[in-house]
């Protein structure tokens, strides 16, 4: 149901971006909105679903499984206003500091670019306290086991943004990139809005109404509170990362930071729909099972099970990133401003990121092991240190090879890697049990070979369609990559092609 919402949204995310492509290519303006959009993202994961759920779930599910609605109801309403008290503060902060804000996050912005991206940021800023609202939403579903509603809600934004971006270039034929841009800024801050909308009817019904408190004194309040600020620590050194990207791509010349945002959206597909959802579909039955008897074995097998499901969809999609790349980025954006080059480009930054693809796929998992065994502080020292990793590794190759701005997706690719590997040496520390044994390792070779057979099978259906129309051409590139995979992996006995294959089939 997580994936499911996700896809939904995503679907129209595509939508979205390529409406944005075709008007805005790798201009300067859209350099400028991507920055003014990382910007405010930034305060919403770090306030808000990325954070949020590490600590409130738990405690929130916990006071549900006593049974005890009443303080459940309680620390939901206490939640939410000290999330609301806290974001109106930093969004009238980040309106008034936007021109620091935009210096230190894309500081190699000539004047013109920089002044967009000030006026960009005035705009979108508000949006952060509507989507920590959001966060809190989905923390109440998730733990009610309502799981398509709040990732299916972000579909809304979407549709704002498309309409505002069509309605603002048909009302003004031929207007300049610049007006097009503040009106998808407005659009945007809109969808916020009815993102919160959508959600809010369901959350009422579960808590019985939207029991907003100010009381500090609210039972498991500062439970969540302290459980919280390690996850803060930790998603901040994310939002550095991503900072730190952005940073990086506005030295790489007018386009870098564009290049980034049209090939992270393609590289945030299979982690929303795999990592993030099977993720966050555990982490509510994982913070149940650490206090039973068995936490050790339990934690490992769901752990282990979580693993094996997102390698499996997961690990294909990255050897398709890295060898059949260019041909999906072609499909998705080659259209008015964008063209040839800026495919060739965005494809070279799609494969760099998909070399880490499955290591920034699983972190979440084998975070949330953590955050179910009280533990907010280990992910956020494995996360410093990969991201102390990965920027040295992105410098290194932006000057000191031909790169370009794929190097900075590179390096932060191969610190994902890091970040997974340390997170799993931890937990089979912790539970005294290996979380990935034999047959975790057994699955994820025959998942690595199937994957192999299917991207020469879909280099040769490119080299086939290679005079097609690009959307065509994926199409037929991508199907013919997908069957392969899945008939490989079925005839290698992978359990979850045989569990897709009886699900989409219903043979037994």
């Amino acid at each position: 149901m997580v994936a499911g919402g996700i896809l939904f949204s995503r679907i129209l995310g595509f939508v979205r971006e390529r409406v944005f492509a075709h008007y805005f290519g790798n201009a300067a303006a859209a350099d400028a909105f991507r920055a003014a959009l990382k910007i405010p993202n930034l305060v919403r994961n770090f306030l808000g679903e990325g954070t949020l759920s590490a600590s409130f779930i738990p405690v929130y599910a916990q006071a549900l499984e006593r049974g005890d609605r009443a303080a459940g109801r309680a620390l939901a309403g206490a939640v939410l206003g000290f999330l609301l008290a806290l974001t109106a503060a930093s969004s009238l902060l980040g309106i008034w500091l936007a021109p620091l804000i935009t210096d230190f996050v894309a500081f190699g912005f000539p004047p013109g670019t920089r002044d967009l991206t000030i006026h960009l940021v005035r705009i979108l800023f508000p949006m952060t306290g509507l989507m920590v609202v959001s966060a809190w939403c989905l923390g109440v579903l998730n733990t009610h086991g309502r799981f398509f509603l709040p990732y299916a809600a972000p579909a809304a934004w979407n549709i704002a943004g498309i309409a505002a971006l069509w309605t603002a270039a048909t009302w003004r034929p031929g207007a300049d990139t610049v007006f097009l841009a503040k009106a998808l800024a407005w659009g945007t801050l809109f969808g916020s809005l009815i993102q919160v909308a959508v959600q809010l009817p369901a959350c009422a019904r579960l808590v019985q109404g939207v029991p907003l408190s100010l009381d500090p004194s609210a039972p498991g309040l500062r439970t969540v509170v302290r459980s919280w600020v390690p996850v803060l620590l930790g998603a901040g050194v994310a939002q550095v990362a991503s900072i730190i990207d952005t940073q990086l791509g506005s030295l790489a010349g007018e386009g870098g930071v564009a290049a980034l945002g049209y090939a992270q959206l393609l590289q945030n597909l299979p982690i929303s729909l795999f990592g993030v959802s099977v993720a966050a579909a555990s982490l509510p039955d994982l913070s149940r099972e650490a206090d039973r008897a068995e936490a050790a074995r339990l934690l490992r097998d769901r752990l282990g099970a979580g693993f094996s499901r997102i390698v499996f969809f997961v690990c294909p999609i990255a050897v398709a990133y890295v060898v059949l790349g260019r041909s999906l980025v072609a499909a998705f954006f080659q259209t008015g401003r964008f063209g040839a080059e800026e495919t060739l480009i965005v494809g070279g930054v799609l494969a760099a990121y998909g070399v880490g693809l499955l290591g920034f796929s699983t972190v979440k998992l084998f975070a949330s092991g953590y955050y179910a065994l009280r533990d907010t502080r280990t992910p956020v020292i494995v996360a410093a240190s990969s991201l102390a990793v990965g920027t040295l590794l992105s410098l290194l190759f932006i000057y000191r090879s031909s790169f370009g701005v794929a190097g900075i997706a590179l390096g932060s690719s191969l610190a994902a890697f890091l970040n997974t590997v340390l997170h799993i040496e931890g937990l089979d520390r912790r539970l005294g049990v290996a979380i990935l044994g034999p047959v975790e390792r057994e699955a994820a070779g025959r998942v690595l070979f199937a994957s192999a057979l299917a991207a020469v099978a879909g280099l040769g259906v490119e080299a086939l369609v290679r005079s097609t129309h690009p959307i065509m051409a994926a199409l037929l590139i991508y199907a013919g990559f997908g069957l392969s995979y899945l008939l490989a992996a079925g005839l290698l006995g992978h359990r979850e092609a045989r569990r897709l294959w009886r699900t989409v089939s219903g043979i037994p």
